[in-house]
């Protein structure tokens, strides 16, 4: 059965799953509703949408070094309560959380945080692109829209796949120790350093 945009994004609606996390559970239940709806729930995923209101104000500032000292990160990764601050599962996801920011050099957190000039300008520039390779008008927005996707994760931390396992995103990265820790766990800001570089933050 085909996996259809309308029934992903339904099942979203009902669970607050992640986009990704409720195709998973449909193509895992061949397209049936309410089986991907109790596998959400009993993975824990459906409730994150229900942590997503509460308050992540305990946490962890975690530096990674890299390259022999030339290259470093500071992330602050939080969460509700200092007791899952100081778990192994939080604090091996903000490692893993600067690792990925020392090797893909994001620019910004969320797509929420990137700015509507930025994108008005990227979308310009691919709009001009495919008219360059005499694309037809009609197919334009579509040849855009999957470009601006491609630039969302490369740009953006919670938008890039994980570096040790490209069928994750970051986001759905944290969504799943969010959902095994039962607390809201979000990336609060980061700056990465290399030496000869100007600062990114």
């Amino acid at each position: 059965m085909e996996i259809t945009s309308q029934i992903v994004k339904e099942l979203r609606e009902r669970t607050g799953a992640g986009m990704m996390d409720c195709k998973r559970a449909l193509e895992e239940t061949e397209g049936d509703l309410e089986r991907a709806n109790e596998l959400l729930r009993s993975r824990g995923l459906a409730d994150a949408a229900k942590r997503s209101g509460r308050v992540a104000s305990e946490g962890v500032v975690e530096a990674y070094i890299h390259m022999r000292g030339s290259l470093g990160v500071l992330v602050e990764l939080n969460c509700e309560t200092d007791f899952v601050a100081n778990t192994d599962d939080f604090r091996g996801l903000a490692r893993d959380v600067a690792m990925q920011i020392a090797a893909t050099a994001p620019r910004w957190i969320a797509r929420e945080e990137v700015p509507d000039d930025v994108i008005d300008g990227e979308r310009k520039v691919f709009e001009e692109q495919a008219r360059q390779d005499d694309k037809p008008e009609d197919v334009i927005p579509r040849i855009v829209d999957g470009k601006l996707e491609a630039f969302y994760r490369d740009a953006v931390l919670l938008d890039q796949p994980w570096v040790r396992d490209d069928s994750v995103t970051i986001g759905e990265m944290i969504s799943q120790v969010s959902a095994k820790l039962g607390e809201k766990i979000q990336v609060g800001r980061f700056a990465r350093f290399k030496v000869g570089e100007a600062a990114q933050s």
